[in-house]
């Protein structure tokens, strides 16, 4: 498994919606990048910076945050922590 360092965190962003509240399906070209995940591992954090988040919190982040990574065939997000607004 990855074990990001410093003040990053590994989140595996929520799948994005594939129907409106209507129910109407949204196709793959017209789907928006997901702004939600999951902690999944968290770096020790710097001597004046300690971490806020924890591994099972999950998260609202920007929508360009992070480089995005894939492990076994699951994607993952690589972000510091700053990237994150918000802890849901």
């Amino acid at each position: 498994m990855i074990k990001p360092l410093a003040d990053r965190v590994l989140v595996e962003p929520k799948e994005a919606e594939t129907k409106t509240a209507a129910g109407l399906y949204i196709p793959d070209t017209a789907k928006e990048k997901p702004q939600q995940g999951v902690i999944v591992a968290v770096g020790p954090g710097k001597k004046d910076e300690p971490m806020e988040v924890k591994v099972g919190d999950e998260v609202l982040y920007g929508k360009y945050a992070g480089t995005e990574v894939t492990v076994e065939d699951k994607k993952y997000l690589i972000m510091k922590q700053s990237d994150i607004f918000a802890i849901l």
